[in-house]
């Protein structure tokens, strides 16, 4: 037996070292992570592997960093990333090694951003720095669940795996997100054109109609509608300026109370209490904690780790501070079930197929599931929502406009009788 240093994240992620005995290197980590630790770096005693690695290391990620710093900052679409992580998990399933991998990348990327930064992730891998670290560096771009899924990969040999996980959670994600935008095109549209018939007839053909009705009518009394439209008319031409200036304050006020976190929880509220919106909120945002944390625990991140990554990534305080008690529970080592449906927001369905995942031992696997069962819901949700939308944004646009064709038609009823009666 020898002695093996070590250096190793716990169950929360920090960092620790250590030394251990061990028959040879492999048993020394199979002992570690059995203990609940995940190596990073195991070398045997006296050679200089831990502490003279990990200080080169260090030099060479800050190195890294500088070099990071000092060139063209920038953030990325989506897409671009999403196109990179599947490119990037194929080359490394094929069997090309990483750094081959990012040099191909980088050389045929033509986002000049991305470009940049591959060729950055291949200096710095080259260089001595995982990739894990190496992303880091980055945090514009690789966000926290995309740097711990690579670093869960690195620690247990699976990186062609987890960069193939990583590649379907982000093309599922986008997927969602491209249904629910595309879903919201269509009342946003409609409400656009709406305002804009509005004000066209208001300042337009509304005052157009009132200088025919002074003249021909000579002060005979207008129907009460005609003068409700009339008067709103001319109370929207004088005041254009206020109204304007109210709608951006309006905006500003908004903005303001939203970016404080009572505002911001407050409006996360109502998204999910929203008539015909909340639905699709509600069963986004929990395929969302679903399908993050499947993911992050499936592919080795500790389940405390996972549980921050999702909290940050949630996109709805509300949910945020759901999956915050259930960090806080599990820590204590209490069931994931008992803060979920304490929270009054995950339906029965959801708890339910916790309950029986925790039971089973299958926590991960079920979570994904309900984040495929969810995906199919909100895509129903959607459909419903607009099938819904289209009829009554036609009703209240029909509304409106033959609100104001009624108003400035029933005076000329009366002009047209009385130049038939002169006739």
């Amino acid at each position: 037996m020898a002695n093996f240093e070590y250096i190793a994240l716990d169950a929360r992620g920090e960092e620790t070292t250590g030394t251990i005995q061990a028959s040879d290197e492999a048993d020394a980590i199979s002992q570690l992570r059995k203990s609940g630790l995940y190596p990073t770096q195991v070398a045997a005693e006296g050679k200089g592997g831990v502490g003279g690695g990990a200080k080169r290391r260090a030099k060479k990620s800050q190195k890294s960093r500088t070099r990071s710093r000092s060139g063209k900052g920038g953030k990325i679409g989506t897409k671009v990333l999403m196109i990179f992580t599947r490119q990037l998990a194929t080359l490394v399933d094929a069997g090309l090694p990483l750094l081959r991998g990012l040099t191909v990348l980088g050389g045929q990327e033509k986002n000049k951003v991305m470009a940049r930064t591959i060729n950055q992730l291949a200096d710095s891998v080259q260089s001595g720095a995982t990739f894990s670290e190496s992303l880091g560096q980055h945090p514009r771009i690789f966000d926290k669940l995309y740097v711990n899924m690579v670093k869960a990969g690195e620690l247990g040999g699976v990186l062609e795996i987890v960069l193939t996980r990583l590649a379907e959670y982000q093309e599922k994600a986008q997927k969602l997100k491209n249904r629910i935008v595309a879903a919201m095109v269509y009342p946003i549209i409609v409400i656009i054109i709406a305002i804009g018939i509005l004000v066209f007839l208001m300042t337009v053909i509304v005052p157009k109609f009132e200088s025919i009705f002074q003249e021909m009518l000579q002060g005979k009394p207008l129907p009460g509608i005609t003068r409700f439209v009339i008067n709103l008319s001319r109370g929207f031409q004088d005041n254009i300026i206020f109204i304007v200036a109210g709608c951006i304050l309006a905006f500003v006020l908004w903005k303001v109370f939203s970016s404080t976190k009572g505002g911001r929880k407050s409006i996360d509220r109502m998204k999910l209490n929203m008539p015909l919106f909340g639905p699709v909120q509600l069963k986004s945002a929990i395929s969302r904690f679903s399908r993050t944390l499947g993911t992050l625990v499936t592919s080795g991140v500790p389940i405390l780790q996972a549980l921050n990554i999702t909290r940050d990534t949630a996109g709805n305080l509300v949910v945020a501070e759901a999956i915050d008690k259930v960090h806080e529970a599990v820590r204590e080592g209490e069931s994931v079930v008992a803060p979920l449906e304490a929270s009054k927001v995950f339906p029965p369905m959801v708890i339910s197929m916790v309950d029986v995942g925790e039971e089973t031992g299958q926590l991960p696997d079920m979570l994904l599931k309900i984040a495929d069962v969810y995906d199919d819901e909100v895509d129903n949700a959607v459909d419903a929502m607009t099938s819904m939308i289209e009829p009554i944004m036609i009703v209240m646009l029909a509304l409106i406009v033959g609100t104001i064709v009624v108003a400035l038609f029933m005076p000329m009823i009366t002009i047209i009788s009385e130049m038939n009666n002169q006739t």
